[in-house]
């Protein structure tokens, strides 16, 4: 006869050894995996570049509106270096050198953080590059009518100027870019690895300098991907623009490919793994858990609701224009967060319309563009004199008849006592307001009066110096630019929903 007593307590011994046993398990399992996630973490600390963030400007624009909730919209510049150097001449081919950005996608997440869109930047778009820090330490000169990825490649840096890049993108935009992430070959081709290849469509069967593809639907990682989003000749008319099409198709992909595999860990350590060995970062993404944060609050936003626009953009020779004012609206679309149709993504009321003030203190705490720097912390600054008492020289860099004129015309009823005006001078984007020593303040009072304005110091100048671009040609304070109540054609003819079928729109021409 069995004795089940004993045998119950044989049972519950039994079961006591197993729970210690799988405790014991548990915890080694615990602090397996926690060694590891940090050796992981502390991997990826050693594979991450940063660039210096003295060489981002001073005056720079505010941060967008925020929601009631606290969700403000995040700007990221993304950047394809295609230097040469530290083995990228391999996947690349040509000679080792400073590389251009000639992939160049502004990123705006909305405050949701469940809308986003990319805006994409022809490297041939003819801008002004604002001033920029060299590696002597000196400020080069503004330059105009310069193309967009020479940016870059001020200095002359081993490895590109960043933070030249965003000082431009942010004197062009009137957006103020939260972080640059630069990509290069290397980088490209490991991610796609990563992946297990992204698929593509192949608009033409493709056989020069190189590169061979056969038209139709493909899955392509490594060398083949690179080809497929940095070719231009050999596909539709070779030009940029089929290019940038090609690689908001790609970028589509890979984010579905992405989603579709689960954020999980065996899918996001070989991929971050292989971005942060060819990443370079601003300073604030610069490790590991800033990085995987970032990504983190991303993780809601659906194939769905992204897009890529291309700036409303012709022909100038060539080059490549800026298209106004449908350029113009697009910007100011993105300075209000809101869509390429005007709507706000946020639930009416909640958010806080994007006030056309002075940078924070936050926001001028780098070095600045040309000028020394501001007082150091601590200090107290010298008490400055009324705005409106200083002398305003106002000149027309719009290339419209007028603006001067009307520009002074407001600025008397805001009650500026000394406005006269200068000569026209050669036509440029952005709208600036120079300053003589002592009136930094009185610029940045000033330039809130013109949202997207660039402050700088200016040594010839007699008090302050306004300069009116394109993005302010009516010349009044009116305020943002008017929205339309329609998209306009330059805007709506170059954009592309991120869940498009894979072979629309691939080639322009």
């Amino acid at each position: 006869m069995t004795d089940k007593s004993g045998s119950a307590a044989s049972s519950r011994g039994t079961g006591r050894r197993l729970a210690r046993i799988a405790g014991a398990t548990a915890a080694v399992l615990v602090l397996a995996t926690a060694g590891a996630g940090a050796w992981f973490y502390h991997r990826l600390d050693q594979n991450i570049s940063t660039f210096s963030a003295d060489g981002i400007a001073t005056s720079r624009p505010p941060a967008g509106p925020t929601t009631t909730g606290g969700g403000r919209p995040v700007n990221v510049l993304l950047l394809g270096s295609d230097t040469r150097s530290d083995g990228n001449g391999d996947l690349g081919g040509g000679e080792e050198g400073v590389g251009h950005s000639d992939t160049a996608i502004l990123l705006h997440v909305y405050a949701d953080h469940r809308h986003a869109v990319g805006v994409s930047i022809p490297r041939d778009t003819l801008v002004t590059v604002p001033p920029c820090k060299l590696p002597d330490g000196t400020w080069r000169s503004e330059r105009t009518n310069q193309m967009f990825n020479s940016a870059f490649t001020v200095g002359l840096y081993p490895q590109g100027n960043p933070a030249c890049t965003q000082n431009t993108v942010e004197a062009l935009t009137g957006l103020r870019v939260d972080h640059t992430i630069v990509v290069d070959f290397k980088g490209f081709a490991a991610m796609t690895d990563a992946v297990h290849g992204v698929d593509v469509c192949v608009p033409n069967d493709v056989d020069s300098y190189g590169i061979r593809l056969t038209k139709g639907r493909r899955t392509l990682s490594g060398q083949q991907a690179l080809d497929y989003v940095r070719a231009r000749h050999g596909f539709g008319d070779g030009s940029d623009i089929g290019r940038m099409k090609r690689q908001q198709a790609f970028l589509s992909s890979l984010i579905k490919k992405v989603q579709g595999q689960g954020f999980d860990l065996t899918t996001l350590l070989p991929l971050a793994d292989a971005a942060t060995r060819s990443l370079t970062v601003d300073e604030e993404l610069g490790s590991a858990m800033k990085l995987a944060t970032f990504a983190q609050s991303l993780q809601d936003i659906k194939l769905a609701d992204i897009s890529f626009v291309t700036v409303p953009w012709e022909y100038a020779g060539a080059r490549v224009a800026l298209v106004h004012p449908d350029v113009d609206t697009l910007w100011e679309l993105l300075r209000q967060d809101r869509t390429l149709d005007g709507q706000a993504t946020a639930p009416a009321g909640t958010a806080t319309p994007s006030a056309p003030a002075a940078p924070t203190p936050s926001a001028t705490a780098s070095p600045s563009a040309g000028a020394s720097p501001s007082a150091t912390p601590g200090q107290t600054r010298a008490a400055e004199p009324d705005a409106t008492a200083v002398p305003v020289t106002v000149h027309n860099a719009s290339g419209a008849g007028g603006t001067a004129g009307r520009a002074a015309t407001a600025l008397r009823a805001h009650g500026y006592r000394e406005v006269v005006l200068g000569a026209n001078t050669k036509g440029r984007n952005t709208t600036t307001v120079g300053y003589s020593p002592g009136h930094k303040a009185a610029a940045e009072q000033l330039a809130a009066l013109y949202p997207g304005a660039t402050v700088r110091p200016d040594t010839d100048a007699d008090g302050l110096v306004l300069t009116l671009g394109q993005d302010h040609a009516s010349g009044d304070t009116s305020g943002p630019v008017a929205l339309p109540s329609g998209i306009p054609t330059g805007i709506s003819s170059n954009t592309r929903p991120a869940d498009s079928d894979l072979c629309a729109d691939l080639s322009y021409g």
